[in-house]
């Protein structure tokens, strides 16, 4: 078992973390021409005159988990300190590359601060890799710590990716409680029916119980032990995720804005179907957690627009967030696209497929 754990974590966090820095270094992917200009020209221009401590802050630290994760993937071929120098450039070769690839898009501009700042990001990430990450991420804890808490099945690593991807969905602020999946939203597409209170209030529960179910379900097939008291402490960290986020974005007095009478009613609903659902066998509960996340795919896509966050949203300037708000609305909107074929290949090993929570 510990050769499985060995073998696909770290470089799950590694390409994935990749994956996302590249889409959020050249949202929003539309607009590409040739400028005309050198895509170096970059290089040798004068460091921006204007810039915030954020802005140097982000850059910074965007790059950080890049170093960390990739000295842990490499460190077993290269050794400790030339696996942090190798996650370093390999860092700084993605940065720059992305800096170059901005000269093609008319809402992004190249910087060689920026490249600065990531490379310097990704160096300190290597170098805290080298010292901490290795006894945080080490092969041999991972796989006895897999060995013990989680179910021992392939692909098992791949499900707890999916889930620290569901709570980042709970930072974007366009989108329900629990919902995910919008294609109307990534199309442009109108609604399919105009707002009215009690009806979206119906469709709000709905959602958010459903996506709750669905979620919770996923974390109890994931666990071997104390798997009811870890996937309600999932639940409990994604409301705190979204209470936060709506303080950041919309202010203090919005924090608890997300709790409106229809959430209220969902959550509540989707906590007690969970709760009996963790008594049924394995398979019933994969089979439960598809069609509760295909049924709240189908109402994000049919929920009318709700008027008062479209307001709260102009209202919203995203300013330094751009980027991140792209991020979290394109694994919004294809989480349910990834965590349906998980769980129909998905298959706990046979003396785990009853679980006892």
């Amino acid at each position: 078992m510990a050769s499985s754990a060995r073998s696909h974590l770290t470089p799950y966090l590694s390409g994935g973390y990749a994956l996302l820095v590249v889409y959020a270094s050249l949202y929003p992917l539309t607009g590409w021409h040739d400028s005309g200009g050198s895509p170096f020209a970059f290089l040798a221009a004068a460091w921006p005159r204007y810039t915030t401590s954020f802005d140097l802050a982000t850059n910074v630290l965007a790059y950080v988990p890049l170093g960390i994760f990739g000295t842990v993937a490499l460190r077993r071929r290269l050794g400790p300190l030339a696996a942090c120098l190798a996650a370093a450039m390999l860092g700084t070769a993605l940065s720059f590359s992305m800096e170059m690839l901005q000269n093609f898009l008319p809402s992004r501009v190249p910087s060689n601060l920026d490249l600065a700042c990531n490379a310097a990001g990704a160096l300190l990430g290597g170098l805290a890799g080298a010292r901490w990450g290795i006894p945080w991420l080490d092969d041999a804890r991972l796989a006895d710590w897999r060995q013990n808490a989680l179910a021992q099945s392939t692909g098992t690593e791949f499900g707890l990716l999916l889930l620290a991807a569901w709570l980042m969905t709970q930072l974007s602020p366009e989108t329900l409680l629990f919902g995910s999946g919008n294609l109307r939203q990534m199309l442009d597409l109108p609604p399919v029916q105009p707002f009215e209170a009690g009806r979206f209030a119906a469709v709000e529960a709905a959602i958010a119980g459903a996506g709750l179910l669905a979620a919770a379900l996923i974390a109890t097939l994931l666990l071997r032990r104390q798997a009811r008291l870890l996937a309600a402490g999932l639940v409990a960290l994604a409301l705190l995720v979204k209470t936060l986020a709506h303080a950041l974005l919309f202010g203090p007095a919005a924090a608890t804005a997300w709790l409106t009478p229809g959430n209220g009613l969902g959550v509540s609903i989707g906590i007690g179907l969970w709760w009996l659902a963790t008594f049924l066998p394995a398979v019933l509960q994969r089979a439960l957690a598809a069609l509760a996340l295909l049924f709240a795919t189908v109402m994000v896509n049919v929920a009318p627009d709700n008027p008062y966050l479209h307001n709260a949203l102009q209202i919203w300037n995203p300013g330094q967030f751009l980027n991140f708000n792209g991020l979290t609305r394109l694994i919004c909107s294809l989480w349910p696209f990834l965590a349906l074929p998980w769980l129909m290949t998905y298959r706990p090993e046979r003396h785990e497929t009853h679980h006892r929570p």
